[in-house]
């Protein structure tokens, strides 16, 4: 290699390098383009029905913080309401707990099949994992203020980004070589369709889930139905983990009510998700890049042992973006050409040969 070429190798890996430990705030960066994108394309659609562009992001914008306080105000008090409740009812069911394991420990001993004080044994075994809880408060607690920094940029990004987008297109796509330029264009206009695609079906799909899945805790009379249901609908953003993560809350807020209830939610949730994988997914999805569902659970997790709860957050909109570029750029303009070469030479050799 040429000296040239070993300082450009040297600076990639240092520009890796530096990537790897900003990587946080590059998926908050991230997370502000995929939002951007979204509002983009709405305030795009209000200047195709009439509306100029100033009035087009004012609304955009007005309907989008409406839109976050409401979901606010309807999901964080009631849950503060019933967390009251939970501390109040909890103690009681542990104690109850506590004395069915005895009479269970008594009915061992009668057989002679115990080997020591059930209750104990079992608290022994808990306790270690209750400490570990309650010593993760303080680390909970810690990182509140920066969620809070990190959800004011993420907003404040978003709005630079939709007030005027070009200057940071154009920046990105000059940081290529000038002959390079327009194809990362084209590579930027298709993930832009695709997250857009994305973004659609999975809103759709939230919509459906949680409208569903709060007219049935209604039937069920579970309480706090509308605000399980936003957050069953939301959760669905996150392809596998986010439906085990959304059945949590209405089951405890049910065993409140009736231990029986609390399993018929369960149930109900799980005919939910299975009608949503295999009735909603295929029709909603079908336009959208394919992604196999072993590789797409793989990637979750990757990304949430890296990057934390924001990877696992982001992990489906980062598959698909860099899906397309490693299509469009390792395979389409490196891989292809690179293989019709050596095919191209190999063929004149043998040609050669021949002769």
């Amino acid at each position: 290699m040429k000296l040239g070429q070993w300082i450009g190798l040297f600076v990639f890996l240092v520009c890796l390098y530096i990537l790897w430990e900003i990587r946080q705030v590059v998926l908050v960066i991230f997370l502000a383009v995929v939002l951007a994108t979204a509002l983009n394309w709405l305030q795009n659609r209000l200047q195709q029905w009439g509306l100029n562009r100033g009035r087009a992001i004012a609304l955009t914008l007005g309907m989008t913080f409406l839109i976050m306080i409401g979901f606010v105000l309807i999901i964080v008090p009631p849950f503060l309401r019933e967390t009251q409740q939970l501390t109040i009812l909890i103690p009681k069911g542990l104690h109850r707990l506590q004395g069915w394991l005895e009479q269970v420990d008594t009915l061992f001993s009668i057989n002679g099949l115990n080997e020591g004080p059930l209750v104990d044994r079992l608290f022994r075994q808990v306790e270690p994992f209750l400490e570990r809880i309650f010593d993760n408060f303080f680390s909970v607690f810690s990182n509140t203020l920066a969620i809070l920094l990190n959800t004011l940029l993420v907003l404040v990004l978003t709005v630079m980004l939709v007030l005027n987008p070009s200057p940071y297109r154009r920046g990105f796509i000059r940081l290529f070589p000038a002959f390079y330029r327009r194809r990362i264009d084209m590579i930027l206009t298709e993930s832009e369709s695709q997250l857009l695609a994305w973004l659609a079906g999975t809103g759709l799909n939230m919509l459906v889930v949680g409208t569903v899945s709060g007219l049935v805790l209604l039937v069920l009379g579970v309480r706090l139905a509308l605000a399980n249901a936003f957050l069953a609908g939301l959760l669905e953003a996150i392809p596998n983990i986010g439906p085990t993560l959304s059945v949590i809350p209405p089951i405890a807020i049910a065993l409140l009510d009736d231990p029986w209830k609390a399993v018929a939610v369960l149930i109900a949730y799980i005919i939910i998700q299975q009608l949503e994988q295999y009735l909603l997914v295929p029709v909603i999805m079908a336009h959208q890049v394919n992604l196999l569902p072993a590789f797409t659970l793989i990637s979750q997790i990757i990304f949430a042992i890296f990057f934390g709860f924001l990877g696992l957050l982001l992990a489906l909109p980062l598959v698909i973006v860099g899906k397309i570029w490693f299509e469009e750029i390792v395979l389409k303009d490196i891989l292809d050409p690179w293989d019709h070469a050596l095919g191209s030479s190999s063929l004149a050799e043998s040609s050669s040969e021949s002769k």
